[in-house]
């Protein structure tokens, strides 16, 4: 009987074994972006509490988790990444827009950083009101933040007449972007005299690095007596200025007088932080330039900021190419030295510098052995929110190679409905736009797009043979009817040939059309005639409330390998003719089509399908993989562009 018992305890460790290894092996396929997220939502399952025994805080920390949360979210469409996000703001936000555990009159940058989310809240939620209160609590803290007698903003109140590089990442990305979001363009200079003034007080003329404070009365003990500067080159202060300096310039307007001026600081930045690159392993030490110096050690969060906003950086174009082997090398070293994976399969970050400031009590006098001297953590959130955000700048370093120089130009002249921005008063062009977040909009799909390496552009003209022709990609979708704008741009004879010679010449052509009563037919099925196609008026796929099976359709198999099931609600259907061929048929109707003309192509579906509504996984049940599709649909497109064109 002990023997028979023995066995079966052999037998079942057996098995427990091998589903740990099977989980494993499973965990590794995923990107490691996905993994390190999953960590963080593993970690602090039910909120983001920090502190042992403690319940959760409104902090900084936050926000850089799950802002690196949110990109992966981005990059997935996976709804489980939103929900995380939702719930831990949640906690703090109140219904009124008050923020539980948050002091306005602190008067600390810190808490600043964590409204970058609520934003994206704001941006993506219906019900959204809380957020926006929250949002303009945050904001109206910068109004009264205290500043040195030359503007800047000092780091917190309890540290007066300091500025150091945190508080940039904490406050100017936010700042920013709420600007940009409410319309206050004078903001913009603020933003920009932040950095100006760092530069100016921080900056090694030497070496081009940044001393982690600045205090203005040098009367600090950690203060130099003539400059005001603390002694050392902190790797994550450093890394904080310049994530928050390439995440400013997605705000930050083109013709703005200043733009030039981040952008120049920003690469002399980047040259300084490549000349202290640890040659042999990539990544960067915890005092940037002491690296041989007794007991200083290679660091993870510094070395993550380092890559995301370098990778970034060549990715908007504001660095120069040279500089991307220098985050690959940066991020090779961080998957080598920092990144393991424990017994039960989970990703770890390891060698994170657990905290470090300035001033204070007990007092951090800035000195090389007060900073070598704090503890070194695994899975700090610091680190690990920076080694998310650096993982997916990577892993589209990788994809961007698929349309590398390669335009999609969406149309807003037939689709340009209007409506007035509920708090900026601003009449805006919207409904299926790249820049819209809210469910109607194509931002899911624009950053597909732009993370395949495609330009992404908006035509909000009428479409020219000149216009046209720097456009590898022209998408029409939902054209206007006198219903949604009185106004509407109808597709003319002109408009017709223009199109027709642009796809013969190798354009790819993609129709987006709408279910009867809700797009205009008889002008748009001139131009589809073109290429066998027409749009029927019809309705098809009426779901009413939940019922998704109504909606459900299997994937279009030319086109889609790794999506299975698509929805589409409320669709038209369509018949074609040579050279028009169906790709995907339902119950006999035609959904989806595709023609030849040329050296072009036509890709034809009677609904807009892939807006955000059915794309960031917040609605959808899990078995739709819209998202997915949405990838192949692309990359499917991208590969229809002739050869000579690429």
């Amino acid at each position: 009987m002990q023997n028979v018992i023995k066995n079966i305890l052999r037998v079942i460790t057996i098995i427990l074994f091998l589903n740990i290894s099977i989980d494993k092996i499973n965990a590794q396929d995923k990107p490691l972006s996905e993994r390190l997220a999953q960590t963080a939502m593993t970690i602090w399952k039910d909120s983001l509490a920090f502190k042992q025994d403690k319940p959760a805080q409104w902090t900084y920390e936050q926000g850089v988790v799950l802002k690196g949360i949110e990109n992966v979210w981005k990059r997935t469409g996976n709804g489980d990444y939103f929900n995380y996000i939702q719930k831990n703001i949640d906690l703090f936000v109140r219904k009124d827009g008050g923020i539980r555990t948050y002091k306005l009159d602190d008067y600390n940058l810190d808490n600043i950083n964590t409204g970058r989310t609520v934003l994206t809240l704001y941006n993506t939620v219906n019900d959204n009101g809380k957020y926006l209160k929250a949002a303009r609590l945050l904001r109206e803290q910068l109004n009264y933040q205290p500043r040195t007698s030359d503007s800047g903003f000092w780091h917190k109140d309890r540290y007066p007449e300091q500025m150091w590089l945190d508080g940039i990442y904490m406050a100017e990305p936010f700042y920013a972007e709420y600007a940009k979001r409410f319309n206050t363009p004078e903001v913009f200079n603020d933003v920009a005299k932040q950095f100006i003034l760092l530069e100016k007080h921080a900056r090694d003329s030497k070496t081009g690095l940044y001393y982690h404070g600045w205090d203005e009365s040098k009367k600090e003990k950690w203060a130099d007596k003539s400059t005001g500067l603390s002694p050392n080159f902190w790797g994550r202060s450093v890394g904080w200025y310049a994530m928050a300096l390439v995440d400013v310039l997605d705000y930050f307007p083109a013709d703005h007088p200043k733009r030039d001026s981040l952008v120049k600081i920003f690469r002399n930045l980047a040259t300084a932080i490549k000349n202290v690159q640890d040659k042999q392993t990539g990544l960067w030490w915890q005092i940037l330039d002491k690296g041989k110096e007794k007991g200083n050690y290679l660091e993870a969060s510094a070395s993550s900021m380092f890559v995301y906003a370098l990778a970034k950086g060549v990715r908007k174009g504001y660095l120069d190419a040279s500089f991307l082997p220098v985050a690959l090398k940066g991020y090779d070293g961080i998957v080598k030295n920092f990144i393991s994976v424990d017994s039960t399969g989970q990703t770890n970050l390891n060698k994170v510098c657990a905290v470090a400031g300035l001033g204070g009590d007990p007092y951090r006098d800035g000195s090389y052995d007060y900073y070598i001297n704090e503890p070194v953590v695994t899975n700090d959130p610091k680190g690990l929110g920076a080694a998310i955000m650096a993982a997916v700048e990577m892993e589209i370093v990788n994809d961007e190679k698929v349309g590398k120089g390669k335009k999609v130009a969406l149309d807003s002249y037939f689709n340009d409905e209007k409506k007035k921005d509920e708090v900026t008063g601003q009449t805006l062009s919207w409904h299926y736009k790249w820049e819209e977040t809210m469910d109607g909009g194509f931002s899911f799909l624009g950053d597909i797009f732009k993370d395949y390496g495609v330009k992404t552009t908006t035509l909000y003209e009428a479409p020219t043979t000149q216009n046209l022709k720097g456009a590898n990609i022209y998408i029409i979708v939902d054209p206007d009817i006198p219903q949604e704008n009185p106004d509407p741009k109808y597709i003319e004879p002109e408009h017709v040939k223009a199109i027709t010679d642009w796809v013969k010449a190798g354009g790819v052509l993609v129709m987006l059309m709408n279910d009867t009563g809700n797009v205009e037919f008889d002008h748009s099925n001139k131009l589809a005639k073109q290429f066998g196609i027409q749009f029927n008026k019809d309705s098809r796929n009426r779901v009413e409330a939940k019922n998704y099976e109504t909606g459900k359709l299997s994937a279009p198999l030319p086109i889609c390998k790794k999506g299975e099931n698509i929805f589409m609600k409320q669709i038209c259907t369509l018949t074609v003719t040579p050279p028009a061929k169906s790709v995907l048929t339902d119950k006999g109707d035609v959904i989806m089509a595709v023609s030849k003309l040329g050296k072009g192509t036509v890709f034809a579906v009677g609904d807009p399908w892939l807006y955000n509504e059915y794309m960031d996984g917040r609605k959808l049940p899990a078995e739709y993989q819209n998202f997915t599709a949405a990838q192949e649909w692309v990359q499917w497109l991208l590969k229809q562009i002739p050869a000579k064109s690429k």
